[in-house]
């Protein structure tokens, strides 16, 4: 045999491919179930509301978490998940060609969120009890790269594939059945290749339930993050800060579907697909890694004010774009602008939820952090289609850059010199 059960394994083999598999689920979940309806004739506002609550999973995840550790292995719950990750896609690429297909579809993206927070949950439980401390501080940095090739290969590849199929064979529902098709056997090898690869680590066994309750003081872990000083103004920060970003993210797509006559950009699902895989994600790659080096040399203080205006001025872009309603050639520089600063902004907020997680409870306060982050991103998005189609793509655009400024008045209130000096010390 060449491979056998074994406590260790190359990082190598197994972190780049758990990573990737972690991000497929989201992006196709909250991305390219914006473009399948939108090419099967379902309403911005339809679509929005219903894509926004499929946000809910990574809301709560943290409730069920530790079922994950009292009900089998994190190995198991991956195993368990990448199968059941195939078999959703699998159903939700033969739903596309039933005449009820908005239904059964949303069950089984609904079911596929669930499923994807659950994988996120053991992945990374995983991952700390696979790898030693320092093994999980160097590799931090390629799980982060495979979880953007994830983002790549689903908002541009997988969007260019379907749409080139859409194209050349003349069905869209058939076109998105092989996409999803396809992305449902990658799942039955990565299961496959899992099932084969992933180590036993000695510490990958389940706690009992009495375990559970002695090792983690739920009630004492929430309760001390909600006792920070000034929380208020955090919550407030972490819901507020990216309202605009939230409000444009899901109707941008849309935005760049809809035709010229209801005030899109008349874009086809492959040219969304290019301007996603070219411009989007690598521009967003790229701002985020110039945002963490800026922080890095000057601190969060000084730079969270520069960072918190280059994520909201880029929304004048689209206001521009729909009075406008330019030429593909010239939504490539601006996307790529606008991606670009998206990095940089959302790096200041990251690093502004990692500063708030201190003490024992670090890692479980980062957790409420995300999943509160989660939270202000799924409200905005449930409103944004009827938003848009009672005002219309100009006026919509224009909402968005003044719902930008409650967030960005946050910054006044968030602790920034206690966490700077918390920092230094």
């Amino acid at each position: 045999m060449i491979f056998k059960k074994s406590s260790y394994r190359n990082p190598w083999t197994f972190v780049p491919t758990l990573y990737f598999a972690e991000g497929v689920p989201y992006f196709i979940i909250n991305t390219v179930s914006l473009l399948i309806y939108k090419d099967l004739k379902i309403s911005n506002a339809e679509i929005t509301f219903w894509t926004s609550l499929l946000y809910l999973p990574w809301v709560i995840k943290m409730f069920w978490g530790p079922f994950i550790d009292i009900y089998s292995t994190k190995r198991n719950w991956i195993l368990y998940t990448n199968l059941a990750m195939m078999g959703c896609l699998s159903l939700i690429a033969l739903s596309v060609q039933m005449s009820n297909f908005f239904f059964i579809s949303l069950c089984a993206f609904t079911v596929a969120a669930f499923i994807s927070a659950t994988h996120d949950i053991a992945a990374d439980g995983f991952y700390m009890l696979a790898l030693s401390p320092e093994q999980q501080a160097f590799y931090v940095g390629i799980r982060n790269i495979f979880y953007r090739v994830a983002r790549m290969f689903t908002e541009g590849v997988l969007i260019v594939f379907a749409g080139r199929l859409a194209t050349s064979l003349g069905n869209i529902p058939l076109s998105w059945s092989l996409a999803l098709g396809l992305t449902a056997l990658i799942f039955g090898g990565l299961f496959l290749y899992h099932r084969l690869i992933l180590p036993f680590p000695e510490s990958d066994s389940q706690l009992s339930p009495k375990e559970i309750k002695e090792t983690v003081p739920f009630v004492e872990v929430i309760s001390s993050y909600f006792r920070q000083n000034k929380i208020a103004a955090t919550l407030a920060f972490i819901l507020l800060y990216r309202f605009g970003e939230a409000l444009l993210g899901k109707m941008a797509t849309l935005f760049f579907k809809d035709s010229l006559a209801v005030g899109g950009l008349g874009l086809s699902t492959e040219d969304v697909g290019w301007i996603n895989l070219t411009v989007g994600v690598i521009s967003l790659l790229m701002g985020g890694i110039l945002g963490g080096l800026i922080i890095a040399k000057y601190g969060l203080k000084k730079t969270i004010w520069p960072m918190a205006l280059a994520l909201n001025l880029p929304n004048i872009f689209y206001v521009y774009m729909a009075y406008t309603q330019p030429e593909k050639l010239l939504v490539y520089p601006l996307v790529s602008l606008d991606q670009f600063c998206s990095g940089l902004g959302y790096t200041a907020f990251a690093v502004y939820l990692m500063y708030i997680c201190k003490g024992e409870y670090k890692t479980s306060h980062f957790a409420i952090s995300t999943g509160i982050m989660a939270l202000g991103m799924m409200i905005p998005g449930l409103i944004s289609g009827y938003i848009q189609e009672k005002l219309g793509y100009p006026g919509f655009f224009i909402l968005v850059c003044l719902l930008a400024i409650p967030g960005m008045l946050t910054l006044f209130f968030i602790p920034l010199d206690e966490i700077e000096n918390s920092k230094a010390s």
